[in-house]
């Protein structure tokens, strides 16, 4: 019997490695003490754990039991629906302009038997009604969109948030600047809640008054 090619292994061996890509990834993640199963797939940002960006916000965020809260570029769930288990009195609302992202999130709202959480396509808040308003808006804030786009999240963040609301974002710390200058534009206040060694955590209050 003729031993197989060098090429047909390597082919063998790739087509194997593609199979494995198809399949969904799963993974267990504990975060404030709350128990999650989260189901993703390649193409979804850190589709096998919890990244230490959003595990620093995650850490960072005060939300009370029943604030009404928003995730912005939910990717598969992990931040809304870690909150939809801190404030189970409140609902939490997942946008996200991927309509994969979106399933996804959905789907893992149905596995964690959150019924407070709903999922929409969204680019940033334009799916969300005008008059709608949360008490928390969470987001990591991805660097490549440019400073424009950035900008327009976070002017739609301070219109959607109560006065005394919240908005946190993780960014990479090159970003920091950026974002202090645009907080303090917009809302007129910044926080620096948490630094790592590559992610900065911001905070931004809407005034009571504003």
């Amino acid at each position: 019997m003729t031993p197989p090619s060098r090429s047909d292994t390597e082919r063998a061996a790739l087509d194997e490695r593609v199979a494995a890509y198809r399949r969904d990834t799963e993974f267990d993640a504990t975060v404030r003490a709350q128990a999650l199963r989260f189901r993703a797939t390649w193409g979804l940002f850190s589709p096998r754990e919890i990244d230490e960006g959003t595990s620093m916000l995650l850490d960072a965020i005060e939300v009370g039991p029943d604030d009404d809260c928003f995730d912005l570029g939910c990717g598969y769930g992990a931040i809304g629906l870690t909150l939809a288990r801190l404030a189970p009195g409140g609902e939490t609302w997942m946008g996200d302009r991927d309509f994969v992202a979106v399933e996804y999130a959905r789907a893992n709202a149905e596995r964690n038997a959150i019924t407070n959480a709903r999922a929409l396509l969204s680019n940033g808040f334009d799916a969300v009604p005008a008059d709608q308003r949360f008490d928390v808006v969470a987001s990591n804030l991805p660097a490549k969109v440019g400073n424009e786009s950035l900008t327009l999240l976070i002017a739609d963040a301070y219109a959607h948030l109560n006065p005394g609301g919240h908005l946190y974002v993780v960014t990479i710390s090159g970003m920091r600047r950026f974002i202090e200058r645009t907080f303090d534009e917009v809302f007129g206040n910044y926080e620096k809640a948490k630094q790592g060694r590559q992610h900065t955590v911001a905070l931004a209050v809407r005034e009571p008054s504003s």
